[in-house]
C-alpha cells in the first residue's frame, strides 16, 4: 500500500527593482500573480509555462527574472 503525496508550493519571481510576482503550487495547478495585483493571472498545468506567463506579464524587454521557492 502506498501513499501520494502533493507538494505544494510558493516561489517568488525577482526583477532587477524587487519582486515581481509570485507563482503558488496546488492541486489546481501553477497559479500565477503578479506584484501589486488584487486578483491572479491565471492558473496553469506546469512551472514552465507558469514562469512564462509571468514574464509575459512583464514590461516589453523585462530580463528573465529569478525564481526563488519559499
Amino acid at each position: 500500500m502506498g501513499t501520494t503525496e502533493t507538494t505544494h508550493g510558493l516561489w517568488v519571481a525577482y526583477g532587477p527593482a524587487g519582486v515581481v510576482g509570485s507563482i503558488r503550487h496546488d492541486d489546481e495547478g501553477y497559479t500565477v500573480t503578479m506584484a501589486g495585483a488584487d486578483e491572479t493571472t491565471g492558473t496553469y498545468p506546469t512551472m514552465e509555462i507558469a514562469k512564462n506567463a509571468l514574464h509575459a506579464h512583464l514590461k516589453p524587454g523585462s530580463d528573465w527574472p529569478q525564481f526563488r521557492q519559499h
